[in-house]
């Protein structure tokens, strides 16, 4: 393991209702989604209506700019609505299960002897491209396009996240499977990144672990069994640090800065297992673990499901007041997206997270000693207790402001970037500025502990998507 990045820039943010090694099984969803605002570049044209029967893998949508680029149904039943916004737009395609979950089955030739051409159409034609994400911009990738490489990074570091070595127990084989399928599309390989062993941040962390439902002795994170680190074909990186270590663009800054006119790719790990599985079997299944996690829930666990599940199932009866006050995300705190409790699991989320809403003022609250209260300047005497985890709501806690120019952006985020700068270059639409200041190395989930930890209350994800948007406006 001499492959090692430290990172010293970053902040863990310790929340509490982590999700303990325990998977529930929950019944099916009574409906799933494709929500095609959940690819960005993506512009959607319909193929199916109301009452259309489909089967997993059948298609629902295509690109409008792209049409081999497809996304598909993720169980088999009937088309039960097409939810559209304003101007038409379509915000969601619902399908409605039949229980029987039959696939439509792909004709594959042996993993082994398939081409570049023959991989990329049957990703295509699966439904699955969509799992593949372009840097710079986080926009869905081009199939025309020649990556220099494709990035995964093995671990998430955000607040009450998945362990991505217990989720993905049993998927070994799609995993390689999946990596392997990879590396036919790009002549610079598979890059895995992974948790340093015996990474600081992951010490004293205790997790009850279930194994077929017997229960085993308590076990350290850091000690529970870790398969990630045996796959094959892929160049390995190790990363210690706090988060952001974790996201894929921090790790692909280290081993392979994007240069202009340069794009790679990344995918999600759950989904490498996903393409794995589909090239194994010839079939599209989507079943996932998430966790659910939050102080909003009475119990915090995993539970296997199905991309776009409907949220209502997987909450029901889980919920403290039934959801009263209490915030649903789809994803983490720092970057996931607030949905209802009719909403659905999001296509790129491994977890719900449920915390208080923050509707409450607190009166000179800021002048009080505020224990149970987390910040990062030292505000508040909960600074001297490192080891406290916290019940945190959506409170902003102050009022938005201009930028203060006291180097605190620069703190939590380890690249060579200046946060300030480029959302300043951003906000005056200077495209040579904002390119020279690294907009291609960044999307929103890397700058959100940024967002989190700024006075100002900036909205920094927004202005960086509206600065991506216009990259691509003008440089298309």
């Amino acid at each position: 393991m001499s492959n090692t990045i430290r990172l010293k820039k970053g902040l863990d943010i310790s929340l509490e209702g982590g999700a303990p090694y325990n998977t529930a099984t929950l019944p099916a969803a009574d409906s799933y989604a494709v929500r095609p605002d959940d690819f960005k570049g993506f512009t959607p044209k319909l193929l199916v209506q109301p009452g259309d029967e489909v089967k997993a893998g059948s298609p629902l949508l295509f690109d409008k700019y792209h049409p081999e680029i497809l996304i598909t149904s993720p169980v088999s039943g009937t088309v039960g609505a097409v939810n559209r916004g304003e101007k038409r737009k379509i915000l969601e395609v619902v399908v409605l299960p039949d229980g029987k979950n039959e696939f439509l089955d792909f004709s594959l030739p042996a993993s082994g002897g398939m081409s570049r051409q023959q991989t990329l159409d049957a990703i295509l034609q699966a439904g699955l491209w969509p799992m593949l994400v372009q840097r710079p911009y986080g926009i869905m990738a081009d199939p025309a396009a020649l990556p220099k490489a494709i990035f995964v990074s093995g671990f998430d570091s955000s607040p009450l996240a998945p362990d991505m070595d217990y989720v993905l127990r049993g998927d070994e084989e799609n995993l390689n499977a999946g990596i392997e399928a990879l590396k036919k599309l790009t002549p610079g390989g598979v890059h895995l990144g992974l948790r340093a062993e015996g990474d600081s941040s992951l010490l004293g962390k205790t997790l009850n672990f279930l194994d077929r439902g017997t229960t085993a002795p308590k076990l350290r994170i850091d000690q529970a069994p870790r398969i990630i680190k045996n796959l094959k074909g892929a160049q390995k990186t190790w990363f210690e640090g706090p988060h952001p270590a974790g996201n894929v663009g921090v790790q692909i800054h280290h081993i392979a800065p994007i240069n202009r006119g340069e794009t790679v790719w990344t995918i999600d790990i759950q989904h490498l297992a996903i393409l794995g599985r589909f090239f194994r079997t010839g079939r599209v299944d989507m079943t996932k673990t998430i966790a659910l996690t939050g102080t909003g829930l009475k119990n915090a666990y995993y539970t296997k499901t199905i991309s776009g599940a409907n949220v209502r199932s997987l909450l029901a009866g889980n919920l403290v007041d039934n959801g009263a006050d209490h915030r649903i995300i789809s994803g983490n705190v720092l970057s996931g997206t607030k949905i209802s409790q009719e909403g659905f699991l999001g296509f790129f989320s491994n977890q719900i997270t449920v915390i208080p809403e923050g509707n409450h003022y607190e009166f000179i609250g800021w002048i009080l000693p505020r224990f149970n209260k987390f910040s990062v300047s030292k505000t508040y005497f909960s600074w001297l207790m490192p080891w406290k985890s916290y019940n945190l709501d959506t409170n902003l806690n102050g009022g938005r402001r201009a930028f203060i120019f006291n180097g605190i952006y620069d703190k939590y985020l380890p690249m060579d970037i200046y946060p300030v700068y480029l959302m300043k270059a951003i906000i005056a639409g200077d495209l040579d500025k904002m390119e020279n200041l690294g907009i291609y190395e960044v999307i929103e989930e890397d700058i959100a502990l940024c967002e989190f930890v700024d006075p100002s209350k900036t909205e920094m994800q927004a202005i960086l998507r509206g600065g991506i948007e216009q990259m691509i406006k003008e440089l298309s």
